[in-house]
């Protein structure tokens, strides 16, 4: 029996032995990335079992023996694991998703990097995803929108640089560039880079994060950290380009003849009636209105085309045992709006590469090359455009004297200058060529493994700007004739630094976690300029002799000049930085440098400290499902700006007369005003908390911050001398609040979305001046902006309007306006009311005030992303609201009564009692009363915008004739296609609030193409 049983036991595991066998299979695939690039070294194991292997160079694994019940876990460090049942399958491919929470754990800081759930300052990281997203020349434009703090006013002219300003403005000089630190190199400006190069953006906006960059950083920090190849991996090529069209936005409506001509009736100016006779003989009457000249030129319509913008990029990553590299070369062009030579185009080589010379020395080399050609827009144009009348054609074949080509001139019918925007684009050539060499090259050694390294690295950034502005010759009758001119300048700049850096990790006791960083800098800059200008040009119909050897000797007298400048700087720095059981954090830096462009206060110093705590990891906070990540932060810092004049002002020497008794007597007074500058000097404090909930789908981050800069430099007027000289006088301050809010959640395998909102509060004030006065004058006299203790840096200062003035019985009850009346000034139904800001019952300089400020009160952006399969939707969405913009354009008025003006001012003009009560009259337009800047010239900027949207979809794994082709990825881009604002402009976004002749920001449709080899 006992046999029997025994035979029976063994007879059924040999069975059930048979059965696992004939289920038991050979399975194979590859792994993926999101963007379909295989990754190498991914783990794949048989779940429950230590059965498993590794991807090889191509992503590839095969497993054999494994039951076809069984389940596949797929894991790659930075990316989620992935649980995938067999299903008796003998191929299973998988894509594994990055780890969000994984990739932010390491930002790039200062000389260094650093864990983010350690930071206790104010840094914000945008990926290449988003930059790669933003169709434009200058990738750091992709931050509109993207980052509280940040505020981006855009540029419309191909290859300009969008004007930065990380919370607020804390300068009153021209200095207010960025540090951008692209992989250890500094630069004011990355005009060079390519988006497609760039791997991730960090922003560090306050004074603890930047102060490692000391007398560098006080307008900000930009790390930009560029893509680099990968050890054991095969050469992978990729193909990112896109091409589309511009457009012009929101294009400014100007008044149509009839509408001028009813103007000019209005105006009761027997000229400009004569004016509009003079064009119905010269062009005839409409045959729709006979009393209107049969012209009818839309002047911007005519100078706006649309332009071509294109961006393609090749490069080639990979890497052996102990070498990886990233190759590439790139082409971008962009033709710009206005319908001239106006465009930009640029060609750049790069090469990355990393080598393990020694099981612990590293080597590598990074270099760029840029060569840049850019024609930059006359932009007089804009400016005539607007005035230009609309009873004036584009050519005129009765101007016989106008040469080579006929175009039409005002003077033709009586008004003042040609008008025509036409000659400034034709007989105008501006030509930039930039070209930029720039090299990193280090060497690293861990003295101490997994402990101590040292780096050394050179940075060189060499720059050639060769400038070339022609002046063709032309006729345009009525003695309006130009002869030909040439101005060239030749630009070079020689930037070095040299890096030493010590640094030490280590963990005591598995609980204290210690960085220590000491670093020496050593910088050395030099600029040279030599510029020339001739006139008449001999040949100057050939772009052959568009150069100084072919003007007239003789108009080189007193146009020729060179100047040169050095400076040469030295720095000391360190950073300690200090984590207990990952809860209790504390940060300090100190920077000394050292520029000689100080005479007697050569050294500054800038130390940091930051604190936080993670109440996250508490013992207390174990049980709260709510918070996967609590953290509260506070961080204080200085920091320096060292881009100012050495010095301002200078001894002189006046020839006075005085009366002396009856008699006037000569003599000379001396003065001197030479005065020493030295650092401004940026101090800042910031509050901040980080949190992550359930289960991390959502993050925010918010900040307090109170920025000072000390030691301001300003202009001081010193009467005795009737002069004004720059001296470090004033105190700013720019406070506020930032949040950001972000919502992430994966619905399923096929289906996930993200959802997030940013929001900026900016003050911008004055709080100390020296000048005697109170106050300091900027801007024109007709148009004055003035620095204020307690108001904005050049805030607008002007009259308030109340109204306008709708029949005679209101003029005879305004004791304003009585007032005025006695002094002479006319008064009429359709002029502006003024408010007696005094009460004095007259208006007079007492009555001015602050209009407000170009500077945004907040900013606002969001973005809304879509996944479904391979399927992909992204909108971003920005705003700004609180500032004012000066139409500076329409004030001009005051200059000249006999020009066009918009279409808002002639439909909305006083034409009547009721009509308005708050635009003039067509003859109040022209008189000085209602010229005063007020806050009818001074406008809302206030708008909201669709940033980007983009449609993408990517085909993988597809076959042709049975071979696999590559996975691509397509692109529908939409950049900027809604602006909705009140503002009487092209664009809200004007850098310095003041709109004369502000180039169009247009809106950009491309569709773009992804491929990797």
């Amino acid at each position: 029996m006992k046999i029997k049983s025994k035979l029976l036991l063994i007879s059924f595991l040999l069975f059930q032995a048979i059965l696992f066998a004939q289920n038991n299979t050979t399975i194979s695939g590859t792994v993926l990335d999101s963007q379909g690039q295989p990754l190498p070294g991914a783990n794949v194991v048989l779940k429950g079992t230590t059965t498993g292997t590794q991807t090889d160079f191509d992503g590839n694994y095969s497993l054999d023996n494994v039951p076809g019940n069984g389940i596949l876990v797929f894991s790659y460090i930075g990316y989620l694991t992935q649980e995938l049942p067999i299903n008796n399958r003998t191929s299973l491919d998988v894509t594994l998703q990055e780890d969000t929470q994984a990739l932010d754990e390491v930002v790039v800081v200062g000389y260094g990097t650093q864990k983010k759930a350690d930071l206790t300052g104010s840094i914000v990281t945008v990926n290449s995803e988003q930059i790669e997203k933003t169709p434009a020349a200058n990738p750091v434009q992709s931050l509109q929108g993207r980052v509280a703090g940040v505020q981006i006013v855009s540029p419309g002219s191909p290859g300009a640089s969008p004007t930065v300003r990380v919370r607020g403005l804390g300068t009153y000089s021209d200095a207010t560039n960025l540090l951008y630190v692209v992989d250890g190199m500094f630069y004011s400006n990355i005009d060079f880079l390519n988006p497609n190069d760039i791997k991730s953006m960090n922003v560090l906006k306050d004074a603890s994060s930047s102060a490692i960059y000391g007398v560098r950083a006080a307008n900000g920090v930009i790390i930009i950290e560029t893509k680099s190849g990968a050890k054991n991996r095969k050469p992978q090529i990729e193909y990112n380009g896109y091409t589309g069209v511009q457009r012009a936005q929101n294009v400014l409506k100007m008044a149509n003849a009839e509408q001028f001509v009813t103007m000019a009736v209005e105006s009761g100016s027997t000229a400009d009636v004569q004016f509009v006779l003079n064009a119905m003989q010269r062009y005839g009457r409409s045959r729709i209105n006979p009393n209107v000249p049969d012209v009818n030129t839309d002047w911007y319509d005519e100078i706006i085309r649309d332009g071509i913008i294109q961006n393609h990029s090749l490069s080639v990553t990979g890497g052996t045992d102990n070498v990886s590299y990233s190759l590439g070369t790139n082409y971008f062009s962009q033709e710009g709006l206005l319908d001239m030579k106006n465009e930009y185009e640029r060609f750049n080589v790069r090469s990355k590469i990393d080598v393990d010379v020694l099981d612990n020395v590293k080597v590598g080399v990074n270099t760029v090359f840029s060569n840049a050609t850019q024609y930059t827009p006359e932009n007089s144009a804009w400016f005539k455009a607007y005035f230009a009348v609309p009873i004036l054609p584009v050519f005129d074949e009765l101007n016989t004297d106008a040469t080579p080509i006929q175009y039409a001139n005002a003077q033709a019918l009586g008004y003042r200058g040609t008008q025509n925007p036409f000659p400034d684009m034709e007989y105008n050539n501006n030509r930039l060529k930039i070209r930029k060499l720039l090299t990193n090259i280090y060497l690293q050694t861990e003295l101490i493994k997994d402990k101590l390294t040292f780096k050394t690295a050179y940075n060189l950034d060499y720059s050639a700007l060769e400038e070339r502005y022609v002046n063709l010759p032309y006729n345009m009758g009525f003695g309006d004739e130009r002869i030909s001119s040439i101005n060239r300048r030749q630009n070079n700049y020689f930037n070095q630094i040299w890096d030493n850096i010590l640094t030490y990790n280590d963990t005591f006791d598995q609980d204290h976690n210690v960085t220590v960083m000491a670093g020496a800098s050593y910088r050395d800059e030099a600029a040279n300029q030599f510029q020339a200008t001739g006139s008449d040009i001999v040949g100057i119909d050939y772009e052959t002799s568009w150069y100084l050897d072919f003007a007239d000797p003789l108009s080189f007298n007193n146009n020729v000049g060179e100047n040169n400048r050095r400076i040469y700087g030295q720095s000391y720095f360190g950073r300690l930085s200090y984590n207990f059981k990952d809860r209790y954090l504390l940060y300090g830096t100190f920077r000394a440098d050292r520029s000689s462009k100080f005479t007697q206060d050569q050294w500054g110093y800038f130390p940091s400290v930051g604190a936080g705590w993670v109440i996250s990891q508490e013992p207390f906070m174990k049980n709260v499902g709510f918070f996967d990540f609590l953290k509260l932060r506070a961080a204080w810092g200085r920091l320096g700006n060292d881009n100012v004049p050495a010095s301002a002002g200078a001894n002189t020497i006046s020839n006075t007369t005085v009366d002396l008794g009856d008699t006037p007597v000569t003599g000379i007074t001396a003065t001197s005003t030479f005065t020493d500058l030295t650092w401004e000097v940026v101090e800042e404090l910031d509050f901040g908390i980080n949190i992550r909930a359930f289960d991390n789908r959502l993050s925010l981050e918010a900040d307090y911050y109170i920025r000072d800069t000390e030691n301001a430099i300003m202009p001081v007027y010193i009467p005795i001398a009737n002069v004004t000289v720059s001296r470090n006088s004033g105190v700013i301050r720019n406070s506020g609040v930032e949040l950001a809010l972000n919502w992430n959640n994966d619905i399923s395998d096929d289906f996930s979305y993200t959802v997030g909102a940013n929001f900026t509060t900016v003050k911008n004030e004055t709080l100390e001046l020296e000048d005697t006065r109170g106050y300091i004058d900027s801007g024109s006299a007709e148009f004055r902006q003035r620095t204020i203790v307690g108001e904005p840096l050049y805030a607008f200062y002007g009259y308030e309007t109340t109204g306008v003035y709708q029949n005679q019985a209101q003029i005879d009850a305004d004791p304003v306006a009585q007032s005025a009346i006695a002094n002479g000034q006319d008064i009429e139904p359709g002029y502006l009311i003024y408010r007696d800001a005094n009460g004095d019952g007259a208006i007079t300089d007492e009555d001015r005030t602050v209009l407000g400020s170009f500077l945004p009160k907040f900013t606002y952006g969001g973005n809304i992303g879509i996944n479904y399969k391979d399927f992909g939707f992204s909108m971003n969405f920005y705003g700004q609201s609180g500032n004012k913009i000066l139409n500076r354009k329409r004030g001009e008025i005051i200059f000249t009564n006999d020009t066009n003006i918009d279409a808002d001012l002639a439909k909305n003009r006083w034409h009547g009692e009721g009509t308005s009560n708050s635009y003039p009259s067509s003859a109040g337009l022209r008189d000085s009363w209602n010229q005063k800047l007020s806050n009818f010239w001074v406008e809302d900027g206030d708008f909201f915008r669709i940033q980007n949207i983009q449609l993408a979809y990517t085909l993988r794994g597809a076959k042709l004739k049975g071979v696999n082709i590559p996975d691509f990825k397509f692109t529908l881009t939409a950049e900027r296609p809604l602006t909705l604002f009140s503002y009487n402009g092209f664009n809200p976004e004007v850098s310095d609030g003041v709109d004369r002749q502000t180039y169009p920001v247009p809106a950009i449709y491309t569709i773009g193409v992804n491929v990797k080899l």
